[in-house]
């Protein structure tokens, strides 16, 4: 007889644990997270679709390692631990798989990082290597089965109208300054150093307006409000779908009093699209973050990533600031044809487009990436194996895991001629001050329980102590900022507050990533005047290749 027909159906425990993100991370944003009364910043995705996809008739527990410790009841209570992370996870999830095993619990293993090392992963009894849509029923099926083991192999990229609603419920909300949805999977364009267009492919696929409503609605029913960030890695990949689900969430939000409104990350050629702009803003979208890697031409087209070279960065820029959204940016140094002395070039840059919000890093030749591959067939990749090291934390504190073209030590000077400059108080508030003025935000609409303006009360209190008072080095440029903003655009008031929430982590980030550049050049100075021996040299040519860098998907259920 079959279970069902007489025998029960069995039932097992999936305990779902999310690891660790590195406390030096430029994405931690944890001097934020307090003043805005959060724990962390982004919630697990990827796991609570994973949870989503599993029978009902199991019972599923969720861990965030971010937010809350991971207890011996947990592990006891479980049947099977289930771990899935990206790269700057790694060491978390090693570790969280030691804490399952001591318990004497099978593991299973998914996302970006086993599907791409599956070699650090050799001793977990189950490997689930892409989107979990795919190939997760396998593992469901042999486990019930008695099964000790298993790999399970994704062959292709599942249709997306089949992901289910994920489940918001096993969420902490207040633990988290936004919650995650997605539209879309993939990206067109062909970026060489891009694990994206890898793990999730070339041709973006969608779900229908009506799954990503229904999701918005599980969201609001479970008691959210406020920030939505769609975790696509380019939610403008396919505009032909994008643009009925932009009007079909204006027509949410406005049949359901504008609840929420929205971030995601979008190509730099948004600008050219004006229809798509006044879209996205009607859709109440307010910031978006872009990849411009780097203002030299050269560079880019090195990089394949042509579509920056199309178009004038700085006025895209203000184009999209003009619709009312501003732009979180990214920027890359490290590439074998930019010229010399790139930092003042991209100074320059970030000072005309007004982006108060730079994430600045070194190049990073990700697992699995084209770059990669070139990099490993001309000799100079440092790695076959990528396993993190107890400093690494993304591409801001790692890079360049290769024999760069230029000396590595003028890359690293260039890294750090940046990141002090740009984010001296005078020049983060200067441009903030810029893009305030800038921003159309008429037509913006949120509507917010009491207990979320009281929330956002204190929030201000807190950065206005800290920024506003007790930090002397900021404290004219905070004030003349956020005065600024109420003497010409009041309507940007919440914008302008919110990059001084985030300079609270970024200023502190990048003054101690400055000394840490500082102590790395003095080192490689102090080796070239030295006399090189076998061993050195083969110190300089292992340690790159423990860097890890670059940011990618979270989870094979989901790029965020």
């Amino acid at each position: 007889m079959q279970p069902g027909k007489g025998f029960p159906i069995p039932r097992h425990r999936a305990l779902l644990v999310h690891p660790r993100f590195s406390s030096r991370s430029f994405w931690n944003y944890q001097e934020t997270c307090q003043a805005v009364g959060a724990r962390y910043s982004a919630t697990p995705l990827g796991l609570i679709t994973v949870a989503a996809l599993l029978p009902s008739h199991w019972e599923v527990r969720l861990v965030d390692r971010n937010i809350e410790e991971l207890c011996q009841g947990d592990l006891a209570w479980a049947d099977v631990v289930m771990v899935g992370g990206m790269l700057p996870q790694q060491r978390d999830a090693l570790a969280v798989i030691e804490l399952a095993h001591a318990s004497g619990k099978p593991v299973v293993v998914g996302g970006p990082d086993v599907t791409e090392s599956p070699e650090v992963y050799t001793h977990v009894e189950f490997q689930v290597r892409g989107e979990a849509e795919e190939v997760l029923s396998g593992f469901v099926t042999d486990f019930e089965a008695g099964a000790a083991g298993g790999t399970y192999v994704a062959r292709g990229f599942p249709d997306l109208t089949r992901s289910p609603v994920p489940r918001f419920d096993l969420l902490k909300l207040s633990s988290y300054m936004h919650v995650g949805v997605q539209f879309s999977r993939g990206c067109p364009f062909n970026c060489e150093f891009c694990s994206v267009i890898e793990l999730n492919g070339r041709r973006p696929r969608t779900k229908t307006v009506a799954q990503v409503c229904a999701e918005l609605d599980t969201l609001r029913a479970v008691g959210h409000r406020g920030h939505v960030d769609f975790v696509d890695d380019n939610l403008i990949g396919n505009k032909k779908a994008v643009k009925p689900l932009l009007r079909g969430l204006a027509t949410w939000l406005a049949e359901r009093g504008h609840p929420f409104e929205f971030t995601t990350e979008a190509s730099l050629n948004l600008a050219d699209d004006a229809d798509l702009l006044a879209l996205m803003k009607a859709a109440n979208f307010f910031a978006i973050f872009v990849g411009i890697e780097t203002p030299d031409p050269a560079a880019l087209v090195e990089a394949h990533k042509l579509q920056n070279t199309r178009r004038d960065i700085a006025e895209s820029i203000h184009k999209i600031h003009r619709a009312g959204i501003f732009v979180n940016a990214g920027f890359i140094i490290g590439f074998d044809a930019e010229r010399a002395s790139i930092a003042e070039e991209m100074i320059a840059c970030i000072e005309a487009t007004s982006i108060p919000v730079c994430m600045v890093g070194l190049l990073y030749a990700l697992p699995g990436t084209q770059l990669a591959r070139r990099l490993k067939a001309e000799g100079r990749l440092h790695t076959d194996t990528y396993l993190v090291q107890e400093d690494d934390a993304d591409q801001c504190t790692s890079g360049l895991n290769f024999t760069t073209a230029r000396p590595r030590v003028e890359m690293l000077s260039d890294h750090r001629a940046v990141l002090e400059r740009i984010y001296r108080p005078e020049a983060f508030f200067g441009r903030v001050r810029r893009i305030c003025r800038e921003l159309d935000r008429s037509g913006h609409r949120l509507r917010m329980p009491l207990r979320h303006v009281l929330r956002d009360l204190r929030a201000f209190g807190r950065i206005a102590a800290c920024l506003g008072w007790h930090d002397r080095s900021s404290r004219r440029a905070f004030w003349g900022a956020v005065l600024d903003c109420l003497l010409h655009n009041p309507r940007a008031l919440k914008i302008s507050v919110s990059f001084a929430a985030l300079y609270l982590h970024v200023g502190p980030f990048s003054r101690w990533l400055v000394e840490r550049l500082d102590r790395q050049i003095a080192d490689l100075a102090q080796e070239q005047t030295q006399p090189t021996t076998a061993a050195s040299a083969q110190r300089e040519a292992v340690a790159p290749a423990r860097r890890l860098g670059g940011s990618g998907p979270t989870l094979s259920a989901s790029p965020s």
